[in-house]
């Protein structure tokens, strides 16, 4: 005998909110369902990532199951996260101090894969003068720039305004102050916040999972937690003949370049330079 004959089979798409223990949470427009994936993505080792869009098989009496993960538009691996529109950089002017090159190397990664890259300045009540310099510096490289007061919301009101109706991801050094800004985002959050250890100048990890969290201006909203920026630079590879479409700076001299694979480093003439 057939058993589900009679069972009720529904098909739902949605997009996955957390994944905690091989369960995942997936946004539908009947509410957030907890499903896992079917048995022939576990055995293929596709694993699900935070953002993806999926179909999900919903059988009465049975956990509901991913069926498919939908095609991505990008993804990062460490952390787990796909179809970011946003990436939001947050940065303290110090205690930890900033490195350009870190932020650097995330925003190459960012567009390269097609994500907009969000610079956020925290911590700007230590040094006032030295956030507004800092943040000069990529202001006038074509980014977007927030500099955070901890006794005035109108830069985070303008951030949220940024990350309307987008899927977005935070990252940056533990300590840098992202839980802390996530909160003033999204009030009643209470995201866990920690010091930065004295010791090693670098926060202590306060958050498990990447999770995304929906916002009332229909933004998705993840932190990325247990990762550095360091971290995620090094896990997303940039090959090194994209590496000159990563900096939006180049972009007007790039087809003036008279050289074949220039690394516009050093090159004399090269119009990059």
């Amino acid at each position: 005998m057939d058993f589900t004959e009679n069972c009720v089979v529904k098909l739902k798409e949605g997009i996955i909110l957390k994944g905690i223990g091989g369960f995942y949470y997936v946004q539908t427009d009947e509410g957030v369902i907890e499903c896992k994936p079917r048995g022939v993505m576990r055995k293929k080792r596709i694993t699900p990532y935070v953002g993806d869009r999926v179909s999900l098989e919903i059988t009465e009496g049975q956990m509901p199951q991913i069926t498919e993960i939908h095609e991505r538009k990008n993804s990062l691996i460490r952390p787990p996260v796909s179809n970011l529109d946003m990436l939001v950089m947050v940065c303290s002017i110090c205690d930890p101090y900033p490195s350009t090159k870190i932020l650097d190397r995330l925003i190459a990664v960012a567009e390269y894969k097609g994500i907009e890259p969000v610079i956020a300045v925290t911590k700007t009540d230590l040094d006032g003068n030295g956030a507004e310099n800092f943040a000069k510096i990529y202001i006038d490289a074509g980014f977007k720039v927030f500099i955070i007061s901890p006794d005035n919301d109108d830069e985070v009101n303008r951030l949220k305004e940024t990350m309307s109706g987008k899927i977005c991801a935070f990252s940056g050094n533990s300590g840098v102050g992202k839980s802390t800004l996530l909160n003033r985002i999204m009030p009643g959050l209470s995201l866990p916040t920690a010091q930065t250890s004295k010791k090693l100048g670098r926060g202590r990890h306060t958050t498990r999972h990447v999770e995304l969290f929906e916002l009332e201006n229909k933004a998705l909203v993840a932190d990325t937690p247990g990762f550095s920026s360091v971290e995620i630079a090094q896990f997303d590879i940039i090959l090194k003949d994209e590496l000159e479409k990563c900096f939006r700076e180049f972009a007007p001299y790039i087809g003036n370049c008279k050289f074949t694979g220039c690394s516009h480093t050093k090159e004399k003439g090269c119009a990059v330079l």
